[in-house]
């Protein structure tokens, strides 16, 4: 049997970056060349498992403790953000990490260091895979996937294992917000599923952001500089002063836990044109609708002070917070706390300051609470991994696939 470090290794060496700008399903076919290397490895494992035209991975291992059963689904994506590259990724294995900074080799100078992210002290000892500097590492969220595929292979190769019926699911496009829009719930045919998308070890999040995307089009007017006075519309300054008149104490980097944001995340412009493109999160749900109001009434001011149709704003929903879908079905949290303390982990419940596909599939019917993978610093050449926690992670999909069989 592999380790989940050797899948992990394998799996983040396939470029799967997504994006945002394609309306294809899934939105980059690069996704497709591991979607297609996990259903064949599922295969290999004796696993039915297809791989359907929009990029959805499902696995089926029937019940070997009788047809009733539950059926129990496990969930993870295979795309990695569009903010940073996820091609040649060079990862850094750091063998009992000793506390100190981390060497970043790809980049002279570039480290991870304990005085930025405290959070390394907690893996002291421990084995960290990091990136080089130069790319993300992916384990966002290819740690859950490797866990998912770990687990596969034990409850495969462990015929007295007793299990129900158990559902495995690999989804594209979930960091662009569309990962399960077209996924058949029906067709997955699981009672209850769990994402394995969440951070550091111990995490538990049944409740998740309200999610938008806003992107504004600012149509400036380019006028010779010698003789603008009175004429000119400079459209980056027009959208300067739209972002400034945004909260500044809500943006992301100055807000923790409900608190909700907005989040810059682009810009591209001239004197003519710009484009500026925005996220919007809150886990109110009439806090969310207040703040796609506000940021529309700042567009309609604009509008007023430099002419209509200076800015075009584009405002579109992504995901809702999946609590009022999940919280009627608590004992599936009460399962997954169970799970972690057999383990020996503490779990830590606390609401996802970001959103996987288990909200969107909750409000499919398929409630779906969200489990760590064990991933810090997602999205970025900061991010890393400990491989204990993604094995820690694999014995909780074990241990609650183990839980529902004793029902």
């Amino acid at each position: 049997m592999e380790t989940v470090k050797d899948k992990f290794l394998r799996y983040i060496a396939v470029d799967t970056q997504s994006d945002e700008n394609s309306e294809s399903q899934p939105s980059t076919a690069k996704q497709l060349v591991l979607l297609q290397l996990l259903r064949d490895e599922l295969a290999v494992l004796g696993v039915e498992a297809t791989l359907d035209e929009y990029g959805y991975v499902m696995g089926s291992i029937p019940s070997n403790i009788g047809p009733d059963a539950p059926a129990i689904g496990f969930i993870a994506h295979v795309d990695t953000s569009p903010d940073a590259s996820g091609k040649d990724v060079k990862p850094q294995i750091i063998e009992n990490y000793d506390g100190g900074a981390i060497a970043l080799r790809g980049v002279p100078g570039l480290e991870l260091k304990p005085e930025e992210f405290p959070e390394m002290l907690s893996y002291k000892g421990q084995t960290l895979i990091t990136t080089d500097g130069t790319t993300l590492l992916g384990a966002d969220d290819k740690a859950g996937v490797a866990e998912i595929m770990c687990a596969v292979e034990y409850i495969v190769n462990h015929p007295e294992f007793r299990h129900g019926h158990v559902r495995i699911g690999f989804t594209p496009d979930e960091e662009i917000g569309r990962g399960v829009v077209k996924f058949d719930v029906e067709r997955f045919g699981a009672d209850y599923a769990y994402t394995m998308d969440g951070g550091e070890i111990g995490e538990l999040e049944f409740e998740n952001f309200n999610a938008a995307s806003a992107k504004v089009h600012i149509a400036g007017r380019n006028v010779h500089p010698g003789y603008a006075k009175d004429k000119m519309k400079n459209a980056i300054h027009i959208g300067q002063e739209f972002n400034s008149l945004l909260p500044q104490s809500e943006r992301p980097e100055y807000t923790a836990g409900y608190e909700g944001f907005y989040h810059l995340i682009s810009f591209n412009g001239t004197v003519e044109e710009a484009d500026f493109g925005y996220i919007i999160r809150d886990h109110d749900r009439a806090g969310f609708e207040k703040r796609k109001a506000f940021i529309a009434s700042v567009a309609e001011f604009v509008n007023r002070k430099y002419g209509e149709g200076t800015v075009a704003l584009t405002v579109k929903d992504q995901y809702y917070n999946m609590r009022e879908q999940v919280e009627p079905h608590y004992h599936i949290i009460e399962k997954a706390v169970k799970a972690m303390e057999m383990a020996g982990i503490k779990p830590k419940i606390q609401p996802i300051r970001g959103g996987t596909d288990g909200a969107n599939l909750s409000f499919k019917g398929l409630p779906c609470p969200n489990i760590f993978a064990g991933g810090l610093n997602f999205h970025g050449k900061m991010e890393f991994v400990p491989v204990e926690s993604m094995e820690a992670a694999k014995n909780v999909i074990l241990n609650i696939i183990s839980l529902f069989a004793k029902e």
